[in-house]
């Protein structure tokens, strides 16, 4: 499953090019946030810019981002997490509270192996109830990867109009076998936002092969999909940075473009601002293979 990746432009640039006489509308959800990571309300399209391989495209409307989310909340219980369980499960139920309204939400842990805890829902009880209930395991790896795996063969089956995962996880141990490559090309076929939370350890995640693939999927991962990585040096941070990922998506723009229509798509998409303090993070709406 291949598709158009995307990457963060903030910098005006030349004129835009000529559509061809036929295109087609695309579109992308759309994060824009000031310097201190706040959301900006009221942009209109002329602020926007859209470019395909290099080539500025027109943007033809914006407006608020209101198709409800799909999101995905994977969370570490394994041993590692075991001193930032409470601060965890208190964030949590803080961002359920926020956005379950018009929203689905679905609580995935992966201490000893992925486990679905609660399926997509509305019901903020439902996920209350199961976060609650959320306690690290003595004893246990992390099978990060794996969720993430395990999670985006979901999303590919249910095709949801507007998937997120958001990963909340230590620096324990990884021992997933998925391979970084088969997440991003994922990500990118299903257009999934993927955020990350990372409370930071003094020992880290190690060097072996599955250290390694975690950290490109969390680094690249985040940045392709439109997403965004938090490292934390405190778990005392958690609550306000779930807060922040939760204001970032729940404010986010519908950008609508016009691309020429033709049977190959673009390699990369880029989305940026006139303005350059402005900080602009987008995922393509609708999968890679068109559908």
């Amino acid at each position: 499953m291949g598709g158009a990746a995307l990457v963060v432009l903030a910098m005006a640039g030349p004129a835009i090019a000529p559509v061809a006489a036929q295109s087609v509308e695309r579109q992308l959800y759309v994060s824009v946030v000031d310097r201190d990571g706040t959301p900006v309300p009221g942009l209109t399209a002329d602020d926007f810019i859209v470019r395909e391989d290099g080539n500025r495209r027109e943007v033809l409307r914006v407006g608020p981002a209101t198709t409800g989310m799909q999101i995905a909340l994977l969370v570490d219980t394994s041993q590692a997490a075991t001193r930032a369980m409470k601060e965890i499960r208190d964030a949590l139920g803080e961002f359920v509270t926020r956005l379950l309204p018009g929203n689905e939400l679905a609580l995935i842990t992966f201490g000893e192996r992925p486990t679905i805890r609660v399926d997509y829902t509305s019901s903020a009880e439902a996920m209350r109830q199961s976060i609650g209930r959320l306690f690290a395991m003595p004893g246990s790896g992390a099978y990060l990867l794996d969720a993430i795996d395990l999670t985006l063969d979901g999303i590919d089956r249910r095709r949801p109009a507007r998937p997120v995962i958001i990963v909340v996880t230590t620096e324990g141990i990884e021992y997933s076998h998925t391979y970084y490559q088969s997440i991003l090309r994922d990500l990118d076929a299903t257009a999934t936002a993927f955020h990350a939370i990372v409370l930071e350890s003094e020992g880290g995640t190690g060097f072996d092969e599955a250290a390694r693939n975690r950290r490109f999927v969390i680094d690249e991962g985040t940045r392709a999909s439109g997403g965004r990585r938090h490292n934390l040096l405190t778990t005392m941070a958690l609550e306000a940075t779930l807060r922040q990922v939760g204001e970032d998506l729940a404010n986010q723009y519908l950008v609508v473009y016009a691309r020429p229509d033709t049977l190959i798509p673009p390699d990369t998409i880029e989305v940026g601002a006139d303005d350059p303090a402005l900080t602009v993070r987008g995922t393509p709406v609708g999968r890679a293979d068109g559908s």
